[in-house]
């Protein structure tokens, strides 16, 4: 890399839906790379396909990247020197660019109707635009020039595509895959600017990048047949000198075979792939998100970062600080990485354990509030989150944990003991009751020995009074240790517990 080049990288998502979590990836990879060399990261809208646009998906990229902690530099929301940050606001500069490709041999008009080239599709297999058939289609290559004019004059529906060359091979060193080579006449002409004067991506990625002085690009390598126009278009613009470093990124893969995972796979094997929550403002669909599920956006970072790289070591837990020291591109792999879903829930586990309480406590507040649970001691919840920490793989496991801490348990599973239930078991927690009335320190190390000590007494074995005490307390056989969970719930609430279950085991 060139000590020389200010590092500035994007993020050009288009807003058409959910954001996929391989997308979020490549946001992240641009984020490391540009606070790693002190650079700049900017997000920009690619928004230049009008058909495809959807209400409020960008609002929710930008949720998204700022829940995941990827903060651009520059944005539509915080514009910089190099705006505007939509291409669609963009789109007076693109027709000159297509314009003085046209002038210089590079491109040309294209008048085919839809109907005509759906003809063509129905004559030719595989059809494509191309060298091969460019002079038997209506373009300015194959009309006469005055009917080119005229038709231009009159305002005729046209769109404008590059003229890929015959028999050209381009090449690029990629930061990842090394050198890579392509034939220019396998590579149909594309559409540069639409009939509606916006530009397809092709044009816009390269005036943009090059109008944003972008150093860097890292993109999926689903990209990687678009190069060699994008190639061209930098040495026919005459900024070839300036062409950014590019890095096409490995696809993230179905856990369960080759290809590149989509929401599809995810509906199918029980899994979310985007972000956050997605809402489909025309079918009012919903799809689940990483975040509403109960990720901490830290583990889901953690979890992106290594679907393809690693730092060489077996180090597999990265705060965000880390990423940014240790990311490099030499360590980016060239294959696939497989998603795995138990491996995204363990790294969540592993984060929920070792994120401070303080942290957690705004999302347990909220959990609980959708639970009903509107008033709560500070202190308890504080103390059931320690209790609980460990067991927690997402988030919202906590309620199915924790629940019987702020309501009385809805159902006691009894079924299995009822049948080797007898009177001394019966008179036993009588005693424990009356016990536990009389008592005055109310902590699990005074209560244990205490409980213990009766069961001691009673001839019996401890499972068979053990378990119908936890049952009697949270209603099943869950839970952290049982007498934290009796110091925890206070005197009042176990002795009001006993008595009311004592008698379901009957």
């Amino acid at each position: 890399m060139s000590s020389q080049k200010k590092v500035r990288v994007r993020f050009a998502p288009s807003p058409t839906g959910g954001l996929h979590l391989g997308g979020v990836r490549t946001a992240l990879f641009n984020y490391l790379f540009a606070k790693q060399h002190q650079g700049d990261f900017i997000l920009r809208i690619e928004d230049t396909d009008q058909t495809r646009f959807v209400p409020g998906a960008e609002e929710y990229i930008h949720e998204c990247l700022a829940w995941c902690g990827i903060s651009p530099d520059e944005s539509p929301v915080t514009p910089g020197a190099y705006g505007p940050y939509r291409q669609s606001e963009r789109k007076p500069s693109y027709r000159q660019y297509a314009e003085q490709l046209i002038n210089d041999g590079y491109a040309y008009y294209a008048f085919d109707t839809a109907e005509e080239l759906e003809e063509q599709r129905k004559l030719f297999a595989n059809f494509r635009y191309s060298h091969e058939n460019r002079l038997n289609l209506r373009n300015s290559l194959s009309l006469p020039e005055e009917e080119t004019q005229r038709l231009l004059s009159e305002g005729h529906p046209h769109t404008i595509r590059i003229k890929m060359p015959e028999e050209e091979t381009v090449s690029f060193d990629d930061m990842i895959r090394g050198r890579v080579t392509f034939e220019t006449g396998l590579v149909d002409d594309k559409v540069l600017l639409k009939a509606d004067g916006m530009p397809t991506y092709h044009l816009a990625v390269v005036v943009d990048d090059h109008a944003m002085k972008i150093s860097h690009i890292f993109r999926g390598e689903e990209w990687l047949p678009s190069a060699p126009v994008h190639l061209l278009l930098w040495e026919y613009l005459g900024w070839a000198a300036e062409m950014p470093e590019w890095a096409h990124l490995p696809l993230i893969l179905k856990p369960d075979g080759n290809g590149k995972l989509s929401k599809r796979d995810g509906d199918r094997l029980g899994f979310p792939v985007y972000a956050m929550n997605w809402a489909d403002p025309k079918s009012g669909e919903l799809t689940k998100g990483f975040r509403e599920l109960g990720f901490l956006p830290e583990a889901f970072v953690n979890m992106l970062a290594l679907l393809g790289w690693n730092d060489g070591t077996d180090q597999e837990i990265f705060t965000m600080e880390e990423l940014v020291e240790k990311f490099s591109v030499e360590r980016i792999s060239k294959s696939g990485a497989k998603f795995d879903y138990e491996k995204a829930k363990w790294f969540n586990h592993e984060w929920i354990k070792n994120t401070t309480n303080d942290q957690l406590l705004p999302e347990i507040d909220k959990l609980l509030k959708d639970n009903g649970v509107l008033t709560a001691d500070p202190a308890l919840i504080d103390a059931v989150l320690s209790a609980v920490k460990e067991r927690l793989t997402f988030l919202s496991d906590f309620w199915q944990q924790a629940s019987f801490f702020f309501v009385h348990p809805e159902r006691y599973d009894v079924e299995a003991i009822k049948p080797k239930w007898n009177t001394d078991k019966t008179a036993f927690f009588e005693d424990i009751v009356h016990i536990f009335e009389e008592q005055s320190e109310w902590k699990a190390a005074v209560l244990e020995p205490l409980f213990k000590d009766k069961i001691a007494q009673s001839g019996m074995k401890m499972g068979e009074l053990m378990l119908p005490y936890r049952i009697m307390l949270v209603g099943g056989k869950f839970g952290p240790d049982v007498f934290l969970v009796t110091e925890l719930l206070g005197q009042e609430e176990v002795i009001s517990r006993m008595k009311k279950a004592l008698p379901l085991f009957l």
